[in-house]
This record gives structure tokens, C-alpha cells and sequence, in this order.
């Protein structure tokens, strides 16, 4: 390979080398509502493993999502964590591994299953307040969390089996926003051109992962766009996905993602907000930056985290309650913004 990985990563790519020196059964778990990165590098992850004779299981807090099932090598290494024999399984493992997120609260019921395990993390994420304990793989100059473990891979020379290649295609290419996003690094493409290399089909990967959506989506969409409000200034824009429109067109959680950039995409906008009720009836909260607002900070001050430009929180608040609240706090950091930063809105 021409590829050559940055030198500052190989001390984290030998720790987590050397902690999967010796088990024989690991389980990999990812954040809450999976996306493209934490449910392709898992897909990945696991054939890798699998390959090389250590068991391992993917259990997450929540359904791997439907949309992205066909990377999985074999669906039946997707277990349940409600199911009492993943109990048994997670009781018998030798290592917890952690990627696309780096934070205890953000793997959920989960947790509960594995305390007693070791722990490694591969994540590109900001560290948190809740970090796990543990070896790590870690660097937020990554564009995903794909792009690290392809520096994994590679140190071992593969094998470089269908669901690697394709499952850290899609872990970058949705964390890019399709190259649309500023974590679009050059290093980023050169791992692209490598995977293409390796047997990944640009086109048809895209295809399924943008070009071919359900109806309920789109259904979805149509409702959510109806409580699309902009503030006054016209920087700050924000929907409600409505409980009931949720159910009545039979959408799935993995129908939210990109949501968000709908009100993202307004003329003038800085930050864009999604707001949906659980089903505890807590607010989850989605936020997106165009750039110049560190939504991170924002969603910290509220008790969530994520990235400088997409971020989130979860509050055990109906949304009536937590909207003003976040609303205003997306307008005091976008006031923030020195006067040469803000783009002005039209009209304005």
C-alpha cells in the first residue's frame, strides 16, 4: 500500500493491538442510535475478529440499524441486550471494545451487562466527563472512527474481507456527510482511495446509502418540516419530530438521521436543532453547525457532547420545557460570534 498512517497514531493502534492479544471473546458496542460510522465499523470490526479466531459478539443499546445490516457478515453476531443468553454471552467475554464513542452513559443498558469486563476504546470524538477506563485508540483529527481502525487494520495487513472494506467505506463516508462536511480531510480521501483499492464500489455503496431511502422517511419528513420554526435573525433554526407523526407513518429511529440538515440548510443559518421525545419522555436534542458555533460547548452546557459541528443531549424533559432553553442557548453562542463571523441573513 502507498498509504502510510500517521506516526502519531501508532502508540494507540499497539494499545489496542496488545489488549486483543489474548481473548478469545470480545463484545463490541457502539453509542445510542448507531450511524453509519458506529454500525460499519462494528460490521467491520467483527469480520476482522472473526477472522482471526476471536469471537465477537455486537450488542448495542439500542437495534444495529436495518439500513446498514448488509454489511454485517452474519446478522446472528448481533445480539439482544434484553436477551438473557446475551447476558451469558457478555458474562463469558474476555474485553468490552468501544467504538464512535468514548463516554460510559453513551452505550446505555449495555453498561449493565459488561462492568465486570476490561475495556478498550477506538473513538474521534472530544474526550468527555464520563470517559471509559481502559486502552485507547484515540484522535479527533479522524473524520470517523473508520478512519482510525482502518490504521488498525492495516497494521495486521487485513484480511481485508467484504464487510471490513465496505463496512469503513460507509463509517467514513456518512460521518463526511458524504465529503460534504469540513472533517473531509485529505487523509480521509486517501483512506477512501485505499478501501476503493480493496474492492469498495463507490457507486453502489453510495446508492444504498443515499440514493435509496423508505417512503416513511420521506413521510416523516413531510410532517416534521410543518414545526420548522427560524428565529428572528434568521441564524438559528430548529424542528420538532412530533410523536405522533412518528408513529402514524411507522418510522424507525434510523429515519431520523439527517433530519437535522433540513433547517441546517436554510440561507444565513449558523446552527440548526432537532428536537424528539423518547420513549421515557425525555427530549433528545440534535444540533448542527455551519461552522463558526461550537455546538459541542452547547450541548455540554446541557448536558450532553458530541463534535465541534454535530453534537446532542438527552434531557428527562418533555420537549415543551427543553426547547427555550436550548433554543436560547444556541442564540447566545451564535451573539457570541464576533461581528465579521455571523453571515448575514437575507433580508437582514
Amino acid at each position: 500500500m502507498l498509504y502510510e498512517t500517521a506516526e502519531h497514531r501508532k502508540k494507540g493502534i499497539q494499545a489496542i493491538l496488545d489488549v486483543l492479544d489474548g481473548p478469545r471473546s470480545v463484545i463490541l458496542a457502539t453509542h445510542l442510535n448507531a450511524d453509519g460510522d458506529g454500525a460499519g465499523s462494528q460490521a467491520a470490526v467483527s469480520s476482522w475478529l472473526r477472522s482471526q479466531g476471536i469471537e465477537a459478539w455486537i450488542v448495542n443499546p439500542t437495534p444495529f440499524p436495518p439500513s446498514f445490516a448488509w454489511l454485517l457478515e452474519d446478522e446472528s453476531w448481533v445480539l439482544d441486550p434484553r436477551d438473557p443468553d446475551t447476558a451469558r454471552v457478555c458474562d463469558q467475554a474476555d474485553l468490552l471494545l468501544v467504538l464512535d464513542t468514548g463516554e460510559v452513559p453513551r452505550i446505555g443498558r449495555v453498561n449493565a451487562l459488561v462492568k465486570h469486563l476490561p475495556k478498550a476504546v477506538v473513538d474521534h470524538h472530544p474526550l468527555g466527563d464520563q470517559p471509559f477506563e481502559g486502552p485507547d485508540f484515540r484522535d479527533t483529527t479522524a473524520a470517523a472512527a473508520g478512519e482510525l481502525l482502518f490504521d488498525l487494520i492495516a497494521a495486521t495487513d487485513g484480511p481485508w474481507t467484504r464487510s471490513v472494506v465496505e463496512g469503513l467505506y460507509v463509517a467514513i463516508l456518512t460521518d463526511t456527510g458524504s465529503f460534504a462536511f469540513a472533517n473531509s480531510t485529505p487523509n480521509a480521501f486517501r483512506v477512501m482511495g485505499q478501501l476503493v483499492e480493496l474492492g469498495a464500489n463507490a457507486e453502489a455503496i453510495h446508492r444504498r446509502c443515499y440514493g435509496s431511502i423508505p417512503e416513511r422517511k420521506l413521510r416523516l419528513v413531510a410532517r416534521c418540516l410543518r414545526t420548522l420554526e427560524v428565529d428572528e435573525q434568521g441564524t438559528t433554526a430548529w424542528m420538532v419530530v412530533p410523536p405522533e407523526d412518528f408513529e402514524a407513518v411507522g418510522a424507525e429511529l434510523e429515519d431520523l438521521e439527517g433530519l437535522a440538515d433540513y433547517p441546517r440548510s436554510i440561507e444565513g443559518g449558523e446552527v440548526a436543532i432537532l428536537f424528539r421525545t423518547t420513549d421515557d419522555g425525555s427530549t433528545k436534542i440534535s444540533f448542527r453547525s455551519n461552522g463558526k458555533v461550537d455546538v459541542n460547548a452547547v450541548a455540554r452546557s446541557l448536558g450532553g457532547g458530541g463534535h465541534v459541528r454535530a453534537a446532542g443531549a438527552l434531557i428527562p424533559k418533555p420537549v415543551s420545557e427543553v426547547m427555550p432553553e436550548a433554543v436560547a442557548a444556541v442564540r447566545s453562542a451564535v451573539a457570541a460570534l464576533a461581528p465579521g463571523e455571523r453571515v448575514v441573513a437575507v433580508g437582514d
